[in-house]
């Protein structure tokens, strides 16, 4: 079992990644229900959340169903930090998670996101604020350092973890390399095996299948994996991941019928969170994930963005089940 704070987790827990734009109440419901064992909100800007920004206060909705849940912030400011994890508290998330690896332009250029692995004592001053102003745990994402000659994520690590961190996430890349790129996890297991660390390390980067979450668990002596842009437009990676660690075999591919009745739940859960123009317009950007490798499926994927009503979306959904009914996916 892995532990933060008083949240227990399975053992080996597979995390779905903070990501902006995605990882919003639909998708992680939709996550959770194929097998994410934790999650995080789509990270926050400290600073949004200070000034009431419409878009951020929206980003602090969680559910119970979703428990446990994660809510990410970021932000160079240690007071702007520290107000802001007050505020994340009052809506009484499981944990609150620090963003050090956006690699973003306009995140970085603000001095937060990656932008701070940099600079480890303003990393260490920002993590403090953050602690000294939640009772809720703290935990980190973050990445490898700012570039290949300046990857610090020991030092990193351990000044974490001594200032009251409770769990960190890796991904393996440096900023430098955004999300091209070999994800190296070797610096991953180095961390996890210093004998001064004993908070969970989770690892991030390259996950897209249960062989390699499963090489890679016994490779690197990970406590657990977060899965990020592998599973958009595919929650039923976790599930399979899960499936594959228990019996060493495959769960048999998400049919057609599947993919539309999870196209369908995301649609009808954006359409009543995030009320029905908008819900349907953010919706768009799923249905090329959704069917991924359908033959001959251009003119359904036009007609699924181009649509405005909810009535003929659902129609349309019907339609691409029964005419693809039997479809063999290779």
């Amino acid at each position: 079992m892995v532990k933060i704070g008083n949240i227990e987790l399975p053992e080996f827990p597979l995390l779905l990644a903070p990501m902006e734009d995605v990882s919003d109440p639909p998708f992680r419901r939709l996550c959770k229900t194929h097998g994410a064992d934790m999650m995080y909100s789509e990270f926050i800007s400290s600073e949004g959340l200070i000034r009431d920004a419409i878009k951020s206060r929206m980003k602090l909705d969680i559910f119970d169903y979703e428990r446990p849940v994660g809510i990410q912030i970021f932000g160079g400011d240690e007071e702007a930090m520290a107000l802001s994890s007050k505020i994340v508290s009052t809506v009484k998330p499981d944990l609150v998670d620090i963003n050090f690896g956006c690699p973003v332009k306009k995140v970085v250029c603000k001095g937060a996101g990656a932008g701070v692995l940099k600079d480890v004592d303003l990393m260490v001053r920002l993590t403090k604020a953050v602690i000294r102003s939640t009772d809720l745990p703290v935990t980190v994402k973050t990445r490898l350092g700012w570039d290949e000659n300046s990857i610090n994520i020991d030092e990193v690590a351990e000044r974490l973890q001594d200032i009251g961190v409770q769990a960190l996430t890796i991904h393996a890349r440096t900023r430098a390399q955004m999300y091209k790129g070999h994800a190296d996890w070797s610096h991953i297991a180095r961390v996890k095996n210093n004998p001064r660390i004993t908070m969970p390390i989770f690892g991030n980067g390259d996950i897209d299948n249960p062989e390699k979450a499963l090489k890679y668990k016994n490779e690197y002596g990970i406590d657990g994996i977060m899965i990020g842009r592998a599973a958009i437009g595919y929650p039923w990676i976790f599930n399979e991941i899960k499936h594959y660690f228990k019996t060493g075999e495959h769960l048999p591919v998400p049919t057609v019928g599947d993919r539309v009745e999870a196209a369908r739940n995301h649609l009808m859960w954006s359409m009543e969170w995030k009320g029905e123009r908008l819900g349907i317009v953010e919706m768009r950007r799923h249905y090329t994930n959704y069917f991924k490798g359908i033959h001959s499926f251009k003119e359904y994927k036009q007609k699924l963005v181009t649509t405005d009503e909810p009535e003929n979306l659902f129609a349309i959904m019907n339609e691409i089940e029964k005419v693809y009914a039997g479809y063999e996916f290779v």
